[in-house]
């Protein structure tokens, strides 16, 4: 098998940093194969694979032995060649579309940009080329698509529109990194799905990165695992898997979501939510609406202290909506009852007490937490708001209290959000939400951004803090092994409706309903290890 990528002792280095953030690499990748680069966050994952076009950040240093595209040695070539490498050869596609599209150009602009600059086509040439490439990618209608704009597209779709891009010029090498991440389950797997009949279609040799070993083996043919700049483990993916030779890449497969959570009882319902809608007005006539959206259509629940309910669904099915409206951060036409009181039946300074019984942790910590306050600062806010009679001093001891309660050190107080990882920036989060002594707390994609490591601690302490506390989660997450792991009963919603609602093991033993069961086979689909439905 001819070699489309090779990689001989590369080394990444920010400044005089010891230990290397990338460590004497190497790696192949022949033609038509596609290897996964797995690793943690930091691993030098990302790195490894932006040196092969040369798009390192200008802060670092770097060298390599060699890196040959398609046999061409690319270390010593000129900034014309590399131009032509980038986009050409070598096709990329990251993880935050949304970020990576422009947000002023159309789709076909964009799309067309690339074909412009690496084959000089006529705009009508350009155009018939945009169209064979998002049929290609499988959006349907895609003369629809030419003039949208990226945030008219879902997570999905401009997720395929990148790789359009990625394979304008037929590319021999896919760079992929983390290209599912923020996706629902479901959309993972299509967009996997996705590239892996485009590797064999059109014979690409595709790099694969990701932090979640038990999903990218079900589509690489080799595994190459990255530990601190260094290769740690490679080979054969199904022997990696089913034979792991090195400690890491055990402990990346112990830290896949498994198990189920334990039993509570539950005396009388905490929280009460009856016949929840919220309406989004889509069409107006001299100012007034005159036509709807139903966000969230005629969902009840009924949650207990010290339990777990995870609400799943796509992107878009109302999840999110549904807990907004629940904490009264959105309007919603229902009941809804926290600890006897009708919450629905109040408003303004009368709500405000309870507003304290409520906390909520969100997806992503980085776009929650002000980066111009110190993490005891952002910790004891609510302090300030709910408690202001406690005075200064006591509610810095209360902050300190509630981050070595979520394994923080207390004199992690002075230091800012820039200065965390991720982990510990979502510990953060949950301690500015346990500050209060809140009853329910919702939890609102609170591990999808990180690790499968990370996120097994993150999810271990939840677990604790809640048999402390007897604290009631609404739990919102598209992972279903990670809600299998620790929900007690589960809410399956589609398009704002409710699709099933139940205990969590009965749901996944059985499932009623056709979409629960695409969503289970989604997130076991491939796996023969045992750990899917029988």
């Amino acid at each position: 098998m001819s070699e489309r990528l090779a990689i001989d002792n590369l080394t990444v280095r920010f400044g005089n940093q010891q230990p290397a953030a990338v460590n004497g690499v190497s790696l192949s990748i022949g033609a038509g194969e596609m290897l996964a680069l797995v690793g943690e966050s930091g691993s030098g994952k990302s790195l490894t694979a932006l040196a092969v076009p040369q798009l390192l950040p200008d802060q670092c240093q770097w060298r390599a032995d060699s890196i040959r595209v398609n046999g061409e040695e690319m270390v010593g070539a000129s900034e014309a060649r590399l131009r032509q490498l980038r986009g050409g050869q070598v096709g990329m596609i990251f993880q935050e579309p949304l970020s990576a599209l422009n947000p002023l150009h159309t789709v076909e602009k964009q799309v067309s940009e690339t074909l412009f600059v690496h084959q000089g086509m006529s705009s009508q040439a350009a155009r018939k080329r945009c169209l064979e490439l998002l049929e290609l990618v499988r959006l349907p209608e895609p003369e629809s698509f030419l003039g949208r704009y990226p945030h008219q597209l879902s997570g999905g779709q401009r997720q395929r529109v990148m790789i359009a891009m990625a394979l304008a010029n037929n590319p021999v090498l896919l760079v992929a990194d983390e290209p599912t991440t923020a996706l629902d389950v479901t959309v993972q797997r299509s967009i996997l799905t996705l590239i892996k009949q485009l590797q064999k279609d059109l014979g690409l040799s595709v790099l694969l990165i990701s932090h979640d070993l038990g999903l990218v083996h079900r589509y690489a043919e080799r595994i190459a695992i990255m530990r601190q700049g260094a290769i740690v483990e490679h080979g054969d993916a199904l022997t990696v898997m089913r034979q792991p030779a090195h400690p890491y890449t055990r402990e990346l497969m112990a830290s896949e979501p498994t198990g189920q959570a334990e039993p509570v009882s539950v005396d009388e319902p905490l929280l009460q939510v009856r016949d929840m809608r919220v309406l989004f007005p889509t069409r107006k006539r001299w100012g007034r609406p005159v036509e709807w959206f139903r966000a969230v259509d005629g969902i009840s629940l009924e949650l207990g202290a010290g339990e777990t309910l995870g609400i799943v669904g796509e992107s878009g099915s109302g999840k999110s909506t549904l807990a907004m409206a629940i904490l009264r951060l959105l309007d919603g036409q229902g009941q809804v009852t926290l600890s006897g009181q009708r919450l629905d039946q109040l408003s303004g300074r009368r709500l405000r007490p309870w507003r304290a019984h409520m906390q909520v942790v969100f997806q992503d910590p980085w776009g929650t937490l002000n980066p111009r306050m110190t993490v005891g600062q952002i910790v004891s806010e609510g302090l300030e708001v709910h408690r202001a009679d406690l005075g200064e001093q006591e509610q810095q001891r209360r902050a300190a209290a509630a981050l070595e309660e979520t394994g923080l050190p207390a004199d992690m107080m002075h230091r800012y959000p820039h200065e965390l990882s991720g982990g510990q920036r979502q510990r953060v989060a949950i301690a500015r939400a346990l500050v209060l002594n809140p009853r329910l707390l919702v939890l609102d994609e609170p591990t999808s951004a990180l690790d499968r490591s990370v996120q097994h601690q993150v999810l271990a302490l939840l677990e604790s803090l809640q048999k402390k506390h007897q604290l009631a989660y609404l739990f919102i997450s598209h992972d279903l092994k990670v809600v299998r792991a620790i929900s007690h009963r589960l809410l399956v919603m589609r398009d704002g409706r409710m699709v099933e609602y139940g205990e969590t093991e009965a749901l996944f033993a059985n499932p009623g309903d056709a979409y629960t069961r695409e969503l289970i086979d989604a997130a076991w689909a491939g796996r023969d290890d045992g750990a899917g439905l029988k």
